[in-house]
């Protein structure tokens, strides 16, 4: 996944989240000229309490099996949260990867489809990847990129439409990029993955500068305010429940909110325009 030839992941994960962490935040003094906004590989090693040379040659891949005591130094040094520490350490445990192939096809299950029927609120199905697999018609009016065969990142990169439609789009950004980091890693064995963060890495400069941050969290339920063209500002909360192999994710508002009344009114639309396409023409006596 966009690695460079060296493969060198546990260095460019340490070299990233290092710049990240400000000579304040660890009590250093900041006096004299800094040529890095972030802590020096000196400051990491003496804070850490290991060698110069021997952090030198974990950020440059000469060491990538470090111990867990050494890593849990650095996670502390590097301010990581529980999350973050455990990826470290999945790095550094240097487990061998498999030759590279695409993973078989997600499928939604049939009861999944039956509860997308059933709830009046927007939902759909996502696959590892953030790709829709399924979504119902109230989500389809809640947002057309809420379509089958649409990524959630590449939209949230990419679209426009989808950019106006977050009230928070910067963060949105980079809660949805920590979270395809914390879901596929740096495993480039996926075939999908690794060509969804190619693309992204070529057309999409934001995913490029936040991608290289190497931030990892799970994204799970929340709360998040968009702005539909329709009906308005909403305010709604986000769950996102895993089922099998798949994640169904739900938005729903408060009960007897006015968001509440605006989702009412999607769902009036929908069945409108669901109704519209069933009915059949209507052909005039000939």
């Amino acid at each position: 996944m966009d690695e460079p030839p060296a493969a060198n992941r546990l260095g460019d994960y340490l070299q990233a989240r290092r710049a990240l962490v400000t000579p304040e935040q660890v009590g250093l003094p900041t006096t004299g000229n800094r040529r890095v906004t972030g802590l020096r590989r000196e400051e990491v090693s003496m804070l850490a309490g290991i060698s110069l040379d021997y952090y030198l040659r974990l950020e440059r891949g000469r060491d990538s099996h470090p111990s867990a005591q050494v890593l849990g130094s650095l996670a502390r040094v590097l301010q990581l949260d529980d999350v973050e520490t455990e990826y470290l350490v999945g790095l550094g445990a240097g487990h061998p990867r498999p030759r590279r192939s695409r993973r078989p096809e997600q499928r939604v299950p049939a009861r999944l489809h039956q509860l997308l029927a059933a709830l009046e609120v927007p939902a759909f199905v996502e696959g590892r990847t953030f790709d829709v697999l399924a979504s119902n018609a109230v989500a389809r009016a809640f947002s057309p990129r809420l379509v089958p065969g649409h990524n959630r990142l590449r939209s949230l990169l990419l679209d426009a439409e989808e950019r106006a439609f977050q009230d928070d789009w910067e963060r949105a950004t980079v809660d949805a990029i920590a979270s395809f980091r914390h879901v596929v890693g740096d495993d480039v064995t996926d075939t999908r993955a690794v060509e969804l963060v190619g693309e992204l890495s070529v057309a999409s400069a934001r995913f490029r500068s936040v991608w290289a941050r190497h931030d990892v969290r799970p994204l799970t339920g929340n709360s998040t305010v968009v702005h539909h063209p329709a009906v308005g500002t909403m305010h709604l909360h986000r769950d996102k429940l895993p089922v099998d192999d798949v994640v169904l994710v739900v938005y729903y508002p408060d009960a007897d909110s006015d968001d509440a009344e605006k989702i009412r009114l999607l769902a009036t639309l929908a069945a409108d325009e669901g109704a519209s396409l069933r009915r059949p023409l209507h052909r005039p006596p000939g």
